[in-house]
């Protein structure tokens, strides 16, 4: 048996039947997913798992790089002198230091990420892209790309992206960490 709906709750004069209570507002019983909003939560969720499991699939066959490495190839390859504070690339990529630490290994072993200590402050350490990890990048990004079309682009017009866009900054914006929430 599946939970209940709002609209269930409101035939049984539950918060709805008075109208919505706010999402902060404190409340003994639990305000569950209209039939829409359950819809929209689940695709999220499904379509958020399918993708990223494709294209880590296709990354790992293609080029040996899981999709969270391939992330902190990106990542450095964007930054002012292809290097980072490891710090501040933890926070970009929603890791903690030490799954950074973790992630970084392999990268560091195969040649593709090095570190190096900050000569103006001891405590810091830079991630920095090497030559082999932006020549590691420069192979795996076309295929990436062209995964990213295939699953999720190509399926949607000028203006179902926007919209996408639109709703999924939206969304990350009301989230813990987001620079704007």
């Amino acid at each position: 048996m599946s939970a209940p709906t709002r609209s269930d709750a409101a035939d049984e004069g539950g918060p709805d039947a008075a109208g919505a209570r706010s999402a902060g507002e404190a409340h003994d019983e639990p305000m569950w997913l209209s039939p829409l909003e359950q819809r929209a939560w689940r695709a999220f969720v499904s379509v958020s798992l399918v993708v990223t499991a494709e294209l880590e699939t296709d990354l790992m066959a293609r080029h040996r790089l899981s999709l969270g490495e391939y992330g902190v190839l990106v990542s450095l390859s964007e930054s002012e002198d292809r290097r980072e504070r490891m710090t501040e690339l933890a926070l970009e990529l929603g890791l903690s230091p030490s799954g950074l630490t973790r992630r970084l290994d392999r990268l560091v072993r195969a040649g593709f990420v090095a570190r190096e200590s900050c000569p103006t402050d001891r405590r810091a350490v830079y991630a920095v892209l090497t030559e082999a990890g932006l020549e590691k990048l420069e192979r795996a990004a076309p295929d990436h790309v062209a995964g990213v079309r295939r699953l999720v682009i190509d399926r949607l017009d000028r203006y179902q992206l926007a919209e996408l866009a639109d709703v999924l900054e939206q969304v990350r914006a009301g989230c813990p960490g987001s620079d704007a929430g």
